[in-house]
Parts: structure tokens; C-alpha cells; sequence
């Protein structure tokens, strides 16, 4: 397998590995996110000195309007990609717009010739629209990613992770997962050592505990307005009843409706089963209450209907890849006040 980016030996190779310098060119699309469009800079240029060269461009090389109301001064123009051993483009608001041709044109080249192609947070719609993510796994942030998948159905969209690595391809979440992102690329290219010295000068954590999951905002419990009236109710139902163990044949009765027909009704309208979606309620809920209050675990675990502390933890740790109490000490607010 290639290994990315391909780095060159030359006068400005690295002493101890006698690589060459990466040479990162960044994207800027208009309403480029200013802190994603910072990432690139401050873990891979800042704080690698002599291991990146860092540039940025756009269509042109013409000024960039970046969100908040300012705009961004490119470097060069588009021809940075064609010399570039890594391409990185940050989130824009305007990634639902269809990509300049030859901004299109200039990603396909680049990822042809074998260049590590980078994005973050909503980065990857515009490689997405470019082909270079058809057939992979990719990510984006967890508001963007029902989106990412239905416009490009060629895409295994995961937006629990907070980056994906296909080799040649990487995306990330939004925002602070570019700089997971960023110093996963350090790790790649020049090993852990580097990488965490590169985290402990940006006061980062070399490697962050979790998933996307974790931040995703808390689904609707009771769906949503254009769902059946059987299915609200059978949802409202069961979300009052979440303390009580709960099988289908409750719910069933409940809402008068055959356990077929309401498994059926379920998936056509909610998209999942119906015992699934008690379950992804019961994380919720419980998240709700990590936030918000300093109960015990065993009694938020009781009030949720899952069971046993030790039962919930398991629960809770699968679903978010976080303990309970991790999970605590990251969102609760009064924690350790």
C-alpha cells in the first residue's frame, strides 16, 4: 500500500529521518469556518517547526469571504494543489452550493496524481463533490452528516467518529475534531513522539476519549410533526414510561396496535425498530441527567430503566464510548464545583 504523503529528501530533510518536508496546501472555499481554517496552521505549521510547509489558496488566489464577516488572503491560487502533498480543505457554510469548476477540476487532479486529500467538519461535501469520497467511509459534523449521505448515497456516512482514515483520504468532524484530524496526520508522518509533543504545545490531549456521539444534540422524543398519530403516541407513551422494563407487547397494548403493525409502522416512520429507539431514549434521557444534575449513577440508571449501575455502564459506555462519569465530568457544568 502507498504510504501518504509521498516526502521528499532534499536540503530541507529532516536530521534524524531524512524526509523532506510535507507540503500542505489549504483550501479556502467561500465562507470558510476561521477556526477550522486556523487548524491546519497552528498544529501543523506553528507547532511542527521544519516538518510541514503550509500555504494556503483559492480559485484565482482572490480574497476569501470567511464567516464573520471578514475575508481571508490566499497565498496562491489553485496551482498549490497540483504541488502539494497534502491537501487540506476546512469547513464552509456554503458546501451546499455546487463547487467552481475549477476548483472541481484542481481537487480530481490532486487526488489523482496521489496526494493525501483532508477535511474538515462540512470539508467533505467538497470532496464529495468531486468523486474522490464515492465508495468510502467519510465523516462530517453530526449536523451535516443526514445531509452528506442522502445528497451522495455512495458514501458510508458515520457520524459518530470523530475522524476516518482511508490512507489516502481523511475526513473529520466538525471543528475540534480537525485538530484529532491534524494530529493524527503528525502521528502518520512522523510517530507518537511528535505528536504529543505537538498536542502538549497546542494543551491538547494526544488521542481525545470518544466519539461524535457524545455531542450529537439529543434527538426528538416524540419524533416529529409529520409522523402518524399511532407512532407519536406509542413513543410518547414509552418515553413516560421509561423507568419500567418495557417490552414491544407493552407498547403494543398501549397503543392498540398489533406488534407487527407497530414494528412495520415504526421502521416506515422512525426509520428504526421500535425496542432501538426506546434504547437510543434511555442514553438520552440519561445524558440529560449526567448534564443537569449530581444524582448517583445507580439511581439515574434506575430512573431510566437500565437496571443495575454496573448494566448501565455498559450501556452507556457502548453507546457513547464514554463512562457515565467521564461523560459527567466532560458536559455537567457544576461538576467539581
Amino acid at each position: 500500500m502507498q504510504k501518504y504523503p509521498a516526502t521528499r529528501a532534499g536540503s530541507g530533510a529532516h536530521p534524524d529521518t531524512g524526509k523532506g518536508r510535507i507540503k500542505v496546501a489549504v483550501l479556502a472555499l467561500p465562507e470558510v469556518l476561521p477556526l477550522d481554517f486556523g487548524i491546519p496552521f497552528q498544529v501543523l505549521g506553528r507547532n511542527t517547526p521544519g516538518l510541514y510547509e503550509v500555504a494556503t489558496c483559492s480559485a484565482g488566489g482572490q480574497p476569501v469571504p470567511a464567516v464573520g464577516g471578514f475575508s481571508v488572503a490566499p497565498d496562491r491560487g489553485l496551482e498549490l494543489l497540483a504541488e502539494a502533498d497534502t491537501v487540506i480543505i476546512p469547513g464552509y457554510t456554503a458546501s451546499r452550493e455546487p463547487l467552481q469548476a475549477e476548483v472541481h477540476a484542481a481537487l480530481r487532479q490532486a487526488h489523482g496524481r496521489g496526494a493525501r486529500m483532508v477535511s474538515i467538519c462540512t470539508g467533505a461535501f467538497a470532496l464529495a463533490q468531486a468523486g474522490i469520497l464515492d465508495g468510502l467511509a467519510a465523516t462530517t459534523h453530526w449536523g451535516s452528516a443526514a445531509d452528506l449521505a442522502a445528497r451522495y448515497p455512495r458514501i458510508a456516512v458515520d457520524e459518530n467518529v470523530l475522524f476516518v482514515d482511508n490512507g489516502q483520504v481523511l475526513t473529520s468532524a466538525g471543528v475540534a475534531a480537525g485538530i484529532d484530524l491534524c494530529l493524527h496526520l503528525v502521528r502518520s508522518d512522523w510517530g507518537s513522539a511528535q505528536a504529543n509533543l505537538t498536542a502538549r504545545s497546542i494543551v491538547s490531549a494526544p488521542r481525545r476519549e470518544g466519539t461524535q456521539s457524545q455531542f450529537i444534540e439529543h434527538r426528538p422524543v416524540y419524533g416529529t410533526s409529520d409522523q402518524p398519530r399511532d407512532v407519536a403516541a406509542a413513543m410518547e407513551w414509552a418515553a413516560t414510561h421509561l423507568h419500567r422494563p418495557i417490552t414491544l407487547a407493552h407498547i403494543s397494548a398501549a397503543t392498540a396496535l398489533s406488534e407487527r403493525t407497530l414494528a412495520r409502522r415504526f421502521e416506515t416512520h422512525a426509520g428504526t425498530t421500535p425496542m432501538k429507539w426506546l434504547a437510543m431514549q434511555r442514553v438520552e434521557r440519561a445524558k440529560e441527567l449526567l448534564e443537569t444534575t449530581a444524582a448517583p449513577i445507580d439511581r439515574i440508571a434506575a430512573s431510566v430503566g437500565m437496571g443495575t449501575g454496573a448494566n448501565f455502564r455498559t450501556i452507556f459506555k457502548k453507546s457513547t464510548s464514554l463512562t457515565p462519569s467521564q461523560y459527567r465530568h466532560a458536559f455537567n457544568a457544576s461538576h467539581g464545583k
